[in-house]
């Protein structure tokens, strides 16, 4: 599996798209929050805290991801080199695991460089360092778990075609409805509010951005990534077949 990791990762950083990402990460949120006027620039709160981050990441995440995500097996497909791929002596889940974990790291490693969003945030704080750092942390711990599920599902999307493009937009499609189609759903039905709400991700992660990490949080979120990549794991053991 350490093979399909390092693959995944070099592909990442041996062609653009690598970079791509995680300078658009940055550029974007770093415009939104500290350059734009809008409801997301944080000198414009007042408050010393990062929440706009947190409100914005999200949605940003749910294009950037399924992009990192959409070559994984399709990319594989479209070259002929998925069959080569599945008679390595790896297990299905190994392969998939290996793809996932490629993605999340790269991921990741776009998500570290805002950590001096926090030093910045507590310095402007009146008194210096008057920040919430249990939300902070909290925040960032739900963004983990969040991103590991778009990654799953991305990587589960990537299995249903060779056209990197479908990939990304069925990707795109169930991200959004997974972190807002059923908080939106739940606006629509009188009095179903908490139960269909709490099946979205948007309800969870706001959850663990209070800075209180609820294992019934975690759960779900882990439940839907173990999900995602069992599809994908299934539909690879039918193209085997």
């Amino acid at each position: 599996m350490k093979s399909i990791i390092l693959r995944e990762i070099k592909s990442f950083f041996g062609s653009p798209i690598g970079y791509l990402v995680i300078a658009i990460f940055l550029i974007s949120n770093g415009l939104f929050l500290w350059v734009f006027e809008g409801d997301y620039n944080i000198l414009n709160t007042g408050y010393a805290d990062l929440t706009p981050f947190f409100t914005l990441a999200p949605w940003i995440l749910i294009f950037l991801i399924p992009a990192v995500t959409m070559r994984s097996f399709s990319d594989e497909k479209k070259q002929g080199t998925l069959e080569l791929l599945l008679t390595k002596p790896l297990s299905i889940w190994e392969i998939v695991n290996g793809k996932f974990l490629g993605s999340l790291l790269l991921i990741i490693l776009a998500i570290i460089p805002t950590f001096i969003y926090v030093e910045v945030i507590s310095s402007l704080g009146a008194p210096e360092g008057n920040i919430d750092m249990g939300s902070t942390i909290g925040s960032y711990f739900g963004l983990l778990f969040l991103i590991a599920s778009y990654s799953a599902i991305g990587i589960f999307t990537s299995t249903l075609s060779e056209n990197q493009i479908v990939a990304f937009i069925i990707s795109v499609f169930l991200c959004f409805i997974f972190y807002f189609g059923f908080q939106g759903l739940a606006t629509l039905i009188p009095g179903s509010f908490p139960i269909i709400s709490a099946l979205g991700m948007q309800d969870h992660f706001k959850s663990m951005s209070r800075g209180v990490i609820d294992t019934r949080d975690v759960i779900y979120f882990l439940s839907v990534t173990v999900l995602f990549l069992s599809f994908t794991v299934y539909k690879l053991k039918s193209l085997k077949a």
